[in-house]
């Protein structure tokens, strides 16, 4: 008897041994996530990319959502043939949690393929490449290297910095910094200018978008060489979506989809110009708003924010400005221009915007209908410049050397060709100042981007700042209602 309840014992223990293994290993079943895999994706129909807020990835603009990162990811869905659902986050911890979990796909978010992060993620081809750059505010001391650091050092929690930050303390001892999972690249930046910090470190393409509105940032010295960005993806699960990753790269590469998307958004920003930057600044703050009716009023049919943009460019908003090639005014139109456009005085300012406006819009309409968004656009304004036959026939150029005639990132190229004879003799209008108008469209860019970021923050405080008197307004009805109500009860 003793030994068959020893047996019934063992037995017991064995199954209840069984039972808490099959429940743990259900348990994991079911918090084991369901990481993404092409055949799933396409049968939900949709494809979820996790991203940052920020100007270099992802974030909502007047016309919807926008970013260099969201189009990206907009183009591999519509490769796909699937809807692109993105779930924007504010910071990596979150980004990478999502990742792990199967809540995202993969993650588009310009991140920068570290060694530590290539042994838990799988990436995608690189599709550029950025440096870290230790940054201060203007006018302070400038360190040259890590061991003249004095001051107070932040970053982002969990960022590729970190990783370089802890590599770069083997050999520094006595680096110190300090991290903040909540900051973003922008808030760093700000704290570095109201003093609040010394030094943060950020990567050089969202440095050279962010100096266009804050140009007292500088750069101290480089941290880190270039790095490659990459999409990041998990490793579990089979390996059907990095594939196709793959695949689409290696076609957004070959057709220039990729080069056109890294004009778009960072073509133009690459060289910076301080005082130009804190001149255009000081005039948006100054001499804008003497105008800005006139451009609002004008630029119904484009963006009034471009139209001032070109005008600045022309004149510096000056309506009495001249030059010696003989144009004149706020939109500095030729003699010829301005009669065709019915403008009887170039020196009134309003008649030169509505004359720059409507011969702006003339060239627009003249380009062909099948040159994409916002080619279309520089193309105009290369037009405006130097004349749409010219502009022909650098397109012309581009075409016959196999690149893309209806793409500027590609014709922007060849218009300085324009300047040597053994191009231009073959063209229908021969010689011309090529680099001219790139100049000027890049520019305007500029203009154009800057004063576009500085409307939407007016916007928003504006609208912050409607609420509060909104709320101060109901905040005193609020009370005598009450007060009523209890007086009402005591009777």
């Amino acid at each position: 008897m003793k030994q068959y309840k020893n047996n019934v014992f063992t037995q017991s223990k064995f199954l209840l041994l069984i039972c808490i293994v099959l429940a743990a290993l259900l348990q994991g079943c079911k918090s084991d996530p369901e990481h993404a895999d092409l055949s799933r994706i396409m049968a939900r129909g949709h494809l979820t990319v996790g991203t940052l807020y920020g100007s270099t990835s992802y974030y909502l603009g007047a016309e919807g959502p926008t970013g260099f990162e969201y189009e990206l990811a907009q183009k591999y869905a519509e490769y796909l043939g699937v809807e692109l659902k993105v779930i924007p986050s504010y910071n990596l911890d979150e980004l990478f949690f999502k990742l792990d979990t199967g809540e995202v796909d993969l993650i588009a978010a310009g991140l920068t393929v570290t060694p530590k992060r290539a042994k838990q993620y799988n990436f995608s081809p690189s599709y550029n490449s950025i440096s870290q750059k230790l940054v201060y505010k203007q006018g302070k001391d400038r360190p040259r290297n890590l061991d003249q650091l004095d001051g107070k050092l932040l970053v982002t929690t969990n960022s590729s910095h970190v990783e370089n930050l802890e590599a770069l303390k083997l050999s520094n001892q006595d680096l110190v910094w300090e991290e903040n999972p909540e900051l973003d690249s922008e808030e760093l930046l700000l704290k570095v200018l109201d003093e609040s910090i010394d030094y943060t470190i950020i990567d050089s393409h969202t440095l050279a978008v962010s100096r266009r509105y804050y140009p007292e940032i500088s750069i101290a010295f480089t941290v880190q060489p270039e790095q490659p960005l990459a999409w990041a993806l998990s490793k579990k699960g089979d390996d059907s979506i990095f594939a196709s990753v793959i695949e689409f790269f290696g076609q957004v590469h070959h057709d220039g989809t990729l080069l056109a998307l890294d004009d778009k958004y960072y073509g133009h920003v690459e060289q910076f110009n301080y005082v130009d930057t804190r001149l255009f600044i000081q005039a948006v703050e100054k001499k804008l708003p003497k105008y800005r009716h006139l451009f609002e009023k004008y630029g119904q049919e484009m963006d009034w924010r471009l139209l001032a943009a070109i005008s600045y460019q022309e004149s510096h908003w000056e309506p009495h400005a001249r030059s010696y090639t003989g144009v004149r005014g706020m939109m500095m139109l030729t003699l010829p221009t301005a009669k065709q456009m019915g403008i009887k005085s170039r020196l009134d300012a309003e008649q030169s915007v509505r004359g720059g406006a409507k011969y702006f819009k003339r060239m627009f309409d003249r380009m062909p209908a099948r040159v994409p968004h916002p080619d279309r656009l520089w193309f105009a304004l290369a037009s405006y410049n130097v004349g749409l036959g010219h502009l022909n026939d650098a397109r012309a150029i581009t075409k016959k050397q196999g690149g893309d005639p209806d793409r500027w990132v590609e014709v922007k190229k060849r218009l300085p060709l324009l300047k040597q004879k053994k191009y231009y003799k073959h063209t229908r209008y021969g010689y011309a100042r090529g680099d001219e108008p790139v100049h000027y469209v890049e520019n305007i860019r500029r203009y154009y981007d800057t004063l576009t970021w500085m409307d939407e923050k007016q916007q928003e405080e504006t609208k912050k700042l409607e609420l509060e008197i909104k709320n101060n307004e109901l905040a005193p009805a609020e009370q005598i209602v009450t007060i009523e109500t209890a007086e009402s009860t005591e009777e």
